[in-house]
Parts: structure tokens; C-alpha cells; sequence
């Protein structure tokens, strides 16, 4: 994949908590791109076991821990929409490109986006495989239809999901330096069994 000069990608998620792939993705963008900015976010597809603040704070610690500098934390970029984060995006960085970043498993969501149509014309569409999502080239498809740009990134994300930490919290699932936190705050029931 070769990316744009100048390209910044953009990463929001739910953080619901971040997991270790998160970390895997962050930890791959940063290798590609010169600036990696991420976020937590309202996803209004899904329904967010703890407050935004609380996500915030756990993607800030992730953020802390693999500190690069070329990956920033960026709060104020947060929007339930797509539409609404691309703006400020071009406010903060108007001579820039953007890589939108979603997983493979958002994949057949982005032509349902609310002005999916002004966001493909704005950003390219990075999709990292994630484990267990494959894409379809009906679903690629759609996106093209709409005048959107897709990278594929050449990397694959480990099987980790906040809904299977969620289902069933294991300090396995999530970076160590979350831990301390999600105990202290009593967060998803993570219990002590130090």
C-alpha cells in the first residue's frame, strides 16, 4: 500500500474497553503513516456499556503506553458522525489527505453512513482485516459505487474484541496497563483475582 504525503489517518472507536487489537492496530498505522490520530466515539449502531469519559480515559492510557510521535489522541475530533469528525478534521489540518480507518467489520456499514457520499469524496476508506471479518468485493463494491477510495492495509488484526471482554472480562483481552484502572473504577465487572 503506498500512502499519500501528507496522509493522516483517522481512527475513532467505542474503546469499549480497547483491546489488544487496538493496540495491534495502532501500533501497525503508525508504521505507515506519518500522523495517527485517534478518538473515542458514540457509535450510534451500537448500545456503550460505560460513559465516553471513562472510554476516553482507557484509549488516552492505551495511547500513553505505545507513545509514538507520530500518534496523537485527539478528544475534540468525537462525533457520533462521520460527517461531523471529517469536518474538524479539515479545520485542524486543512492541507491534509485522510485514511479513514475502520475494520473489516464496519465494512458493509459504510454506505449506510449518514452523507456517506461526501465522506468517501473527502477520505479514503483504510480497511484493516480484522480476524474472523472477511470482506466481500460485493461489499468494496458498494463503497466504489459511491466515488469512494479503498486501501486495503497490509496487515491482519488478532482476534480481540470489546464485546467478547464485555461477554466475559479477562485481563487477557486488554493491554496490562488498562487493568489497574478498569479495577479501580469497577469497570465491566473485572474482578481482582490477584
Amino acid at each position: 500500500m503506498k500512502v499519500k504525503i501528507n496522509s493522516i489517518a483517522l481512527f475513532g472507536t467505542s474503546a469499549d474497553p480497547p483491546t489488544l487489537g487496538h493496540e495491534a492496530l495502532l501500533s501497525e498505522l503508525i508504521k505507515i503513516f506519518p500522523k495517527v490520530i485517534t478518538w473515542a466515539s458514540d457509535n450510534p449502531d451500537k448500545k456503550h456499556q460505560i460513559p465516553l469519559l471513562k472510554r476516553t480515559q482507557l484509549l488516552r492510557i492505551l495511547v500513553k503506553k505505545i507513545s509514538h510521535p507520530k500518534l496523537e489522541l485527539v478528544q475534540e475530533l468525537s462525533s457520533p458522525r462521520t460527517i461531523h469528525t471529517l469536518k474538524k478534521a479539515f479545520q485542524l489540518w486543512p492541507e491534509a489527505n485522510f485514511s479513514f480507518v475502520i475494520g473489516s467489520d464496519l465494512t458493509v456499514q459504510v454506505p449506510k453512513w449518514l452523507n456517506a457520499k461526501s465522506i468517501l469524496n473527502k477520505a479514503t476508506i483504510a480497511i484493516a482485516m480484522r480476524h474472523g471479518w472477511p470482506i466481500s468485493d460485493q461489499q468494496l463494491e458498494e463503497i466504489k459505487k459511491l466515488g469512494g477510495e479503498i486501501d486495503l492495509l497490509p496487515f491482519h488484526i488478532p482476534e480481540s474484541s470489546s464485546s467478547k471482554f464485555r461477554e466475559k472480562p479477562q485481563e487477557g483481552l486488554v493491554p496490562q496497563e488498562l487493568v489497574p484502572f478498569l479495577l479501580e473504577e469497577n469497570l465491566y465487572g473485572l474482578s481482582d483475582n490477584r
